[in-house]
């Protein structure tokens, strides 16, 4: 059984029920979901060995959120237990033209206040087949940043394939370090990356050369190809760069896609068409789990960019961060049989 580890934070997801705004609302549906712990869970429900490294307070609510993980076959035992509080998201779910909103309130969570040394990265690794983290984590905290940079040098060292979701947060950049002094050297470590051309224009200061990048209801492949190649050339141990193609025609209607260029030929997936998002928060999460999932698993990248495509459109219907589905769910989608009959 391949294992897989992942490094970062698990929050406590607080949403009104339903479409409700937070102007609305007197409860709050509870989740716990983060990028990285996402990723784990989908995994472990692949069958794939999950193991989730993160620090989490040694309370009631750490607890809670240590159990989500273990429902689910996550291994926990590398988490440390530590910190102030766990830290909160709050999500007003958009529909048709009102998008989704956010508010982070993750100050002082035990994650942000890791440090370099605590974990032993080397005993983490033991047996590993492959360690994933996200753009999310080196910008929670300096501690953070130095925590990740250890695990991929430690990784580099021992052999093991590295990847990242490049995923810029703008509102979590805030204890005086730009994306542009943090991220190169850590993704300078990975083998695979995905990102989208928010994250390289933000992170890097890549742009698409020559084309204009719609954020409307047609996203062509192609024209990400520019900044694929710019991306691998800036960070040449990349032997894959993948970025996912969504189509905003409204909150509620979207289309969904992805790309993968490994240095000479670009594979295209299928396009989907998300007609009824359920929820769409981890939906990147989830196609980088299905995109490690593939690499690991099938016989050339084109299977794994579908089987990961696949697997994030079935995510879209699921409430909650995690993608709970099963990969006889995914291959049945990559087969072409997309009419959601009673399974009897």
């Amino acid at each position: 059984m391949k294992k897989v580890v992942t490094f970062g934070e698990i929050m406590l997801r607080l949403s009104p029920p339903g479409f409700k705004r937070f102007s609305q609302t007197n409860s709050f549906d509870v989740v716990y979901g983060g990028g990285e712990s996402n990723v784990a869970v989908s995994l472990a429900n692949y069958n794939l060995k999950s193991t989730f490294v993160s620090r989490i307070p040694a309370n009631d609510i750490g607890q809670c959120a240590i159990m989500e993980l273990r429902k689910h076959g996550v291994d926990t035992s590398r988490i440390l237990r530590g910190g102030e509080r766990l830290g909160i998201y709050f999500l007003e779910t958009g529909a048709v033209s009102r998008g989704s909103k956010v508010i982070y309130d993750r100050a002082y969570s035990g994650m942000s206040s890791i440090q370099k040394g605590m974990v032993d990265w080397e005993e983490v690794f033991e047996g590993a087949d492959w360690f994933h983290w996200t753009g999310i984590t080196p910008a929670i905290s300096q501690g953070a940043a130095d925590a990740c940079l250890e695990a991929i040098q430690t990784a580099n060292k021992m052999g093991v394939p590295v990847s990242t979701d490049l995923n810029y947060r703008k509102k979590l950049w805030k204890y005086g370090k730009e994306p542009g002094e943090v991220m190169p050297d850590l993704v300078a470590g990975c083998d695979v990356i995905l990102g989208n051309e928010e994250d390289a224009a933000k992170h890097f200061g890549l742009h698409p050369e020559g084309v204009d990048v719609t954020h409307g209801g047609s996203v062509e492949g192609k024209a990400y190809l520019s900044v694929l190649k710019q991306l691998q050339e800036m960070f040449p141990r990349a032997k894959k760069v993948i970025t996912t193609l969504r189509g905003s025609i409204s909150a509620s209607h979207n289309t969904w896609s992805g790309v993968l260029y490994d240095g000479e030929t670009l594979f295209e997936a299928p396009t989907y068409q998300l007609t009824h998002i359920v929820d769409r928060v981890g939906g990147g999460d989830s196609f980088m789990a299905g995109l490690i999932y593939g690499l690991l698993t099938y016989e050339n990248d084109q299977e794994a960019l579908n089987f990961a495509v696949a697997a994030s459109c079935l995510k879209h219907t699921i409430k909650g961060d995690a993608n709970l589905v099963t990969v006889a769910e995914v291959e049945k989608l990559v087969s072409g049989d997309a009419s959601g009959r009673v399974s009897r």
